[in-house]
């Protein structure tokens, strides 16, 4: 079994990259929901709805999150009767949260609920939330702290960050199956995603940190960042406010004591020994994914330098 962590626009193109090389009962997803938001009086959960558009084969080519050829009559509509507009969603993507959030009130945790919907959508792979349990991304501004989805949709990231907290996390527990998935993986990858806020909140959660430490499978980690700066997103900004170097030496700090091997692009082959200084193994190769094959040749990629990888460790 592969097991992903993943969240955001990266995590999505890696998921559809991965959905065509390996049969699909044998990955499980587990996805980030400190994004998650009330809208209009619906549960929206954007990095799950974004790996079952992916899985699903509906994800937004342009966009890189809804619906594919989705329309937005409805957020229109919305605007005119002055409710707020600044979060998009689709008239098709409105269905996902409208069922999320009826099974929901009728007694379902959000782990069951998306296993409905992912089961509706057609999708065999295991897609795991990380938590039942709300866990909110909180971002702090020199003024006032924000959700992230204010941060990152609102503001456009483009306000200056202080630190970034996990409200609720302690409390929390991991979702059925995830701790499970982990210890019985053969693989596990952390998807490129934002290592703060993307990632971050699933490692936040009690009892996933400490699995990904104890599991016997080996565990590799895709950078988001490209030299000095991230693919994409305010990745770089979030974890400055950590203490990390925007580099890929700053993505082995994040994941250092439980990460087997970092996956960079060719661009950092001259920063591999700094990595490798922290107990790290470095594989480079190309990580832009601009196209269905760049995906696909990273997914190949990752998982062929991961067994290696745990080839090595033995």
């Amino acid at each position: 079994m592969i097991v992903v962590l993943t969240g955001g626009t990266g995590g999505a193109k890696f998921v559809q990259g991965l959905r065509q090389i390996v049969p699909p009962q044998q990955v499980a997803y587990i996805v980030n929901t400190g994004d998650d938001l009330r809208w209009w009086g619906l549960h929206v959960s954007p990095d799950v709805d974004s790996i079952l558009y992916a899985l699903a084969g509906r994800l937004s080519r342009e966009r890189g999150w809804g619906v594919e050829a989705d329309t937005f009559e409805c957020l229109e509509i919305m605007r005119q009767l002055g409710q707020p507009s600044w979060f998009q969603l689709g008239d098709r993507d409105l269905a996902t949260h409208l069922v999320r959030t009826q099974l929901l009130s009728e007694g379902s945790t959000l782990a069951k609920a998306n296993a409905d919907i992912a089961r509706r959508f057609g999708i065999e792979s295991q897609v795991l939330v990380m938590s039942n349990e709300r866990v909110e991304t909180r971002v702090q501004t020199a003024s006032v702290e924000l959700s992230f989805q204010e941060y990152f949709v609102r503001e456009r990231f483009a306000v200056e960050v202080r630190g970034v907290r996990f409200d609720g996390a302690e409390q929390a527990k991991p979702a059925p199956g995830v701790i499970d998935s982990i210890m019985t993986a053969q693989k596990i990858i952390l998807a490129p995603s934002n290592p703060v806020t993307s990632i971050g909140p699933i490692l936040a959660v009690p009892g996933i940190r400490q699995a990904l430490q104890q599991t016997p499978a080996a565990i590799a980690a895709i950078s988001p960042i490209i030299g000095e700066a991230a693919v994409s997103g305010p990745a770089a900004a979030l974890m400055k406010t950590q203490g990390w170097p925007v580099s890929i030496v700053g993505i082995a700090q994040a994941y250092r004591d439980f990460l087997d091997l970092l996956v960079c692009d060719i661009e950092d082959a001259d920063r591999q020994h700094d990595v490798e200084q922290l107990g790290i193994a470095v594989s480079c190769t190309r990580i832009l994914m601009r196209s269905d094959a760049d995906k696909q040749a990273l997914a190949r990629a990752t998982l062929e330098a991961t067994e290696s990888a745990a080839v090595t460790a033995t």
